[in-house]
């Protein structure tokens, strides 16, 4: 559970030996049982060379609005999730959590919510299970330091100077961005 009730941090349990470890990284029951009733129809993988590389804050807009789970397979990242959903009790409101290959955690992150991480490694592969297919026309982003939103980024940068893309940094703020998620209590 997180300060957002939506999104949800998913411990999943490892065994390990003299040879490694296995995980099981989705198990659609088990899902279930967490509340995750999402079907998914899509996996993304990114990856990152530099430490410090700060990707987001995105969505896809209706029709195309993704849940997502996502998990970090190399490397560490600090992900954020953002309620982006118009008259939400938790609008604006953003959930932090590292996710590493060490720790093996997923973050659930609802349709509604604006996505972003930082990398605290360099050599960072990032997963992404998506509910819905990727649509250029339905993209959605702020500035990854929009001040509606005040993710407290220099506390997780440490000092270093993130390493953004050019849609990243000139991005438009909350406000002035094309988010078209309203809030529908009990859906």
């Amino acid at each position: 559970m997180t300060g957002i009730p939506d999104v949800l941090i998913i411990e999943t349990d490892v065994f390990g030996d003299h040879r490694g470890f296995f995980t099981e990284t989705y198990h659609r029951a088990k899902y279930e049982a967490l509340g995750i009733t999402t079907e998914f129809v899509q996996d993304n993988m990114s990856f990152s060379a530099q430490k410090g590389t700060l990707r987001g804050l995105h969505w896809q807009n209706p029709p195309y609005a993704q849940a997502k789970l996502v998990s970090c397979s190399r490397g560490a990242v600090m992900d954020i999730a953002v309620d982006i959903r118009k008259g939400s009790p938790t609008f604006a409101q953003w959930v932090s959590v590292e996710l590493s290959a060490e720790n093996h955690r997923q973050l659930y992150i609802p349709r509604g919510f604006a996505h972003g991480f930082l990398t605290l490694t360099d050599d960072v592969e990032f997963r992404y299970k998506c509910d819905n297919v990727y649509q250029k026309a339905a993209e959605g982003g702020m500035r990854f330091d929009a001040p509606e939103v005040q993710v407290d980024w220099g506390s997780l940068l440490h000092g270093l100077t993130p390493v953004l893309s050019e849609k990243d940094r000139n991005g438009p703020n909350l406000s002035e961005s094309d988010n078209q998620f309203v809030y529908l209590e009990n859906c």
